[in-house]
């Protein structure tokens, strides 16, 4: 059955779809950056919300910056921007059609249609799902980067922006002029003080053409902290049969497992839906929830990726399902990156790692090496490097650590151990391929990478621990140095 508003009462029984009347929807949140991530997280919670007779006032416009956003909007909009959602748990599949979305808007040059969106008053939260690596900032020192071409070109061109802060930006200075008011930026990012990163981008660019609007935005807009949780899995053909086997042709389901969490501290400017009624957790401790998640999951990730891509492993659960990857991951979570982590309400490092790990070897969750891999310049940065640098303050233990940059060094030289080659998979792939192929006779060469690395490249204790690592990498391979790590 081809989803559609009118094809809702004519799927499956089982499938859950919604039981509201998505005619009398108005719009409060336009969320930019319709990934699968926002559709089976946030736009879950507010389906939900709006299951229960509530927030019918908060329904989504979607919207993209990029040209080929187009893609995803042509096809959600050919099925009334309905979305599969399917959960993958080992003890049985289900479904259910989510509706909180009611729009997707036209992407245009200069952001046209998503400027005169978000300066609507309805619109009270603007959401932002665009990579840990799409917020212009320096990957060492968090700070703007205001050298960007796309910064210079919306600072000079204020109102034609070309990403989607100036666009908030501009839309901002409509509502401040017409009387309509701030709205919430919420970021739904994995970044560490992801609101206040949101903050900091917004309000730069606003104060690199007009410091008075800059000013305003930073005293009235909100942009709350969270912490956001759920595997979401890429959508392919093989997502696509299971919808169509569930009795539904989605052209764009999306999969997730059975978990989903959402930490958020309550500051919003101008409302917000109830979203704690359905599960998710207001909290003035956003910072240590997210820093358990990140360090533990995020990094996770990366411990397992790097050295699965060279060993072939397709999804996360065929690593975890690989003993010596397995063992790596169970050692360098417990001596290397939970003692670095707080416990939170209800749940401490140690506890949290054990879940991770069931999460993370889910066969049913078809999550992609490839895909965690991905944008290795930002992630490492992000949700690795803290890390080593607390254990090198403490002089704690690195080899573990060290071993998964060398491990991501081996990775970005581009071929396999099977000899199969590693398509581009970072923004920066040609440099780091070059750096990588340098490093494999001289390795520090992959550390002098400042960009990434900063001051770390003046520990001796960390450099010779890659150093040898790395080369013990190239000589004997990634399971000789598994071995050498966890016996």
């Amino acid at each position: 059955m081809k989803l559609s508003n009118a094809t809702l009462p004519e799927l499956p029984e089982e499938i859950l779809r919604p039981t509201y009347d998505r005619s009398r929807l108005t719009p409060g949140i336009v969320h930019i950056g319709l990934g699968n991530f926002h559709r089976g997280h946030q736009a879950w919670y507010l389906h939900r919300l709006m299951q229960q007779g509530k927030a019918h006032d908060w329904a989504i416009i979607g919207a993209g910056v990029r040209p080929n956003d187009a893609v995803m909007r042509e096809k959600l909009l050919g099925q009334d921007c309905l979305t599969t959602l399917i959960e993958l748990d080992p003890n049985g599949t289900s479904a259910e059609v989510v509706g909180s979305m009611i729009d997707y808007l036209a992407i245009e040059e200069g952001n046209g249609p998503l400027i005169r969106a978000m300066a609507d008053p309805r619109i009270r939260i603007v959401a932002l799902t665009v990579t840990e690596g799409g917020y212009y900032i320096d990957p060492v020192t968090n700070a703007f980067d205001q050298t960007h071409p796309d910064i210079q070109h919306d600072a000079a061109n204020p109102d034609t922006p070309r990403t989607a802060f100036g666009a908030m930006v501009a839309a901002l200075k409509k509502r401040r002029d017409s009387g309509a008011g701030p709205f919430t930026g919420q970021c739904c990012d994995n970044l560490q003080g992801n609101g206040a990163i949101l903050r900091q981008t917004v309000v730069s660019l606003a104060r690199m053409s007009d410091p008075e609007l800059a000013d305003w935005i930073d005293q009235t807009c909100s942009f709350p902290n969270s912490m956001v949780d759920c595997i979401v899995p890429a959508t392919g053909p093989n997502e696509i049969a299971l919808a169509r086997d569930l009795g539904v042709e989605d052209a764009a389901p999306v999969t997730h497992e059975n978990f989903r969490q959402w930490v958020i501290e309550d500051d919003f400017c101008a409302g917000r839906p109830d979203w704690d009624a359905v599960g998710a957790t207001f909290s003035d401790q956003v910072h240590a929830y997210e820093t358990m998640k990140i360090r533990i999951l995020n990094a996770g990730h990366q411990v397992l990726a790097n050295v699965g891509e060279m060993l072939s492993r397709e999804t996360i659960a065929d690593c975890m399902a690989h003993p010596g990857i397995a063992a790596f991951f169970h050692k360098v979570e417990a001596e290397e990156i939970a003692p670095c982590v707080a416990p939170v309400p209800g749940m401490t490092p140690a506890a949290y790692v054990e879940l991770i790990a069931g999460r993370f070897s889910n066969p049913m969750i078809r999550d992609t090496t490839r895909r965690v891999a991905f944008d290795g310049s930002s992630r490492h940065t992000g949700f690795l490097l803290p890390i080593l640098r607390d254990e090198l303050a403490k002089d704690g233990p690195i080899e573990g650590l060290a071993l998964v940059e060398a491990f991501w060094a081996r990775m970005c030289a581009g071929i396999r151990e099977d000899g199969s080659e590693i398509a581009p998979n970072d923004p920066n792939w040609d440099k780091l391929v070059e750096v990588a192929r340098a490093a494999k006779d001289r390795p520090a060469a992959w550390l002098e990478q400042r960009q990434f690395y900063g001051d770390l490249v003046g520990s001796t204790r960390f450099a010779e621990a890659f150093e040898r690592w790395l080369v013990l990498i190239w000589s004997e391979g990634c399971e000789a140095a598994l071995t050498a790590y966890c016996r």
